[in-house]
């Protein structure tokens, strides 16, 4: 698919630096230097600035809120001009209100640190994804998926110790068994199955009303992403699938996935949904596709936009699969 890296969180190329994770005078340099800046996070939200929240803003490491978490850095990469850049949790930070919403599926609060300029605020990520550039929404999606994975994985796995950020955040060492643990990204398959003019449309228990998507599922392990489409698929609304083709991936750092968007030639068109793995399937015709992204259907809202299920829709109305 020529379009592919153009979905939300694409890449923008950034120089992970990689080879500077293991070199502690580098990174101890890379630190002092006054081109360096830090991403700050809080319980997974990004500090964005500016009244339309469409910007990360990056403190310099001197800065007193990040000054003395050094040890608990994680190296994002080097940007255009050789400046590395950081990020780094301060979920130990309390405000004074923790609204109901922060852990519901939109929330649209946002926290202001004292100590910050007044024109920044915390954010949720799935908010403002669109607005961000590329390059910030790349940074943001590394920092909220591998921070995210060291608040959940904070003792080894192997004897149960606490264990120690290494390699500029992009390991976990166990002091008692020195047992290493890397970040993972789950992959889940995403699917455009199409019969016809038709495309399928499916929606998970707890989802807003009129919200439908492209059915989804976590590959398993042994298992091709192709056999994941035709399993997923026959699962959750009981169609078989012939052809598999992929089409475009995209990270979803909610918390930590890798979405491979396929596309999937239905050999049915007979539905028999499980009721435990979703709520509802049904087919749509291209031309009631377009009045949903046109924000005109009657029951079925327009999809989310930044997720790749929207971006493969829009690509499939506009016949730009290839």
């Amino acid at each position: 698919m020529k379009l592919a890296e153009q979905v939300t969180f694409g890449g923008s190329a950034l120089n992970r630096a990689a080879e500077l994770r293991s070199d502690a005078p580098g990174l101890a340099a890379a630190w002092v230097a006054d081109s360096a800046r830090v991403l700050l996070l809080w319980r997974g939200k990004v500090l964005v600035q500016g009244e339309a929240l469409d910007r990360l803003w990056l403190a310099p490491t001197a800065h007193p809120v990040v000054a003395a978490r050094q040890d608990r850095a994680m190296l994002l990469g080097l940007d255009d001009d050789s400046a590395a850049i950081f990020a780094v949790d301060i979920s130990d930070w309390q405000p004074d209100e923790v609204p109901d919403s922060l852990n519901s599926f939109v929330d649209l609060s946002e926290q202001r640190h004292p100590d910050l300029p007044e024109d920044t605020c915390f954010t949720e990520l799935r908010r403002i994804m669109v607005r961000l550039s590329p390059r910030d929404a790349e940074l943001a999606a590394t920092a909220k998926a591998i921070l995210g994975w060291h608040q959940s994985h904070a003792f080894c796995s192997r004897c149960g110790a606490k264990s120690a950020l290494s390699m500029a955040g992009w390991q976990s060492t166990c002091p008692a068994c020195n047992a290493a643990h890397f970040p993972r990204t789950d992959p889940v398959v995403i699917m455009l199955i199409t019969q016809g003019n038709s495309v399928l449309l499916g929606r998970s228990h707890g989802w807003p009303d009129g919200m439908y998507s492209l059915l989804a599922g976590f590959i398993e392990p042994g298992e091709t992403i192709e056999a994941a489409v035709r399993r997923e698929v026959f699962e959750e609304a009981g169609i078989r699938v012939g052809q598999v083709s992929y089409l475009a991936s995209q990270p979803w750092p909610f918390p930590a996935s890798l979405m491979l968007g396929c596309r999937g030639q239905a050999l049915s068109r007979d539905i028999t949904i499980d009721p435990a793995e979703i709520e509802d399937a049904l087919w749509l015709s291209r031309e009631d596709m377009l009045t949903v992204f046109a924000g005109e259907h009657p029951t079925i809202l327009r999809p989310r936009r930044g997720a790749i299920a929207g971006f493969l829709l829009e690509n499939w109305l506009a016949d730009r699969l290839d």
